[in-house]
């Protein structure tokens, strides 16, 4: 298990900018940057019942949401161009939990 354990550490070390903002692609002279957001997750367990039986497992995933992209083209300063879908996949829970905070913060100041 420690083995497993040191073998996901040396997987997921890089991830960071290298996940956020991919290989520079330049196509006709423009400079594209794609820009996403990702993240990982891991867990595991093990345990018994009281018979004696034993069992163990574990799982991991990830995922990868393509916000946009900088461009940068001759003359013209760089600017970020938005993928909307992937934009709006972030913010919907954002806005969610901002919304259920409010609603709770204003039924505390009621009573």
């Amino acid at each position: 298990m420690a083995e497993l354990v040191l073998e996901l550490g040396e997987t997921v070390a890089g991830v960071g900018v290298k996940t956020a903002y991919g290989d520079p692609v330049d196509i006709e002279g423009t400079k594209i940057v794609p820009v996403a957001l990702g993240y990982y997750g891991f867990g595991g367990g093990s345990g018994s019942d009281q018979r004696g039986d034993q069992g163990s497992g574990g799982g991991g995933g990830g995922a990868a949401i393509p916000l946009g992209a900088y461009v940068g083209r001759a003359g013209r300063e760089v600017r970020f161009e938005p993928n909307l879908i992937g934009l709006v996949l972030v913010a919907t829970p954002l806005v969610w939990v901002t919304g259920r905070a409010l609603k709770m913060v204003i039924r505390a100041l009621k009573h």
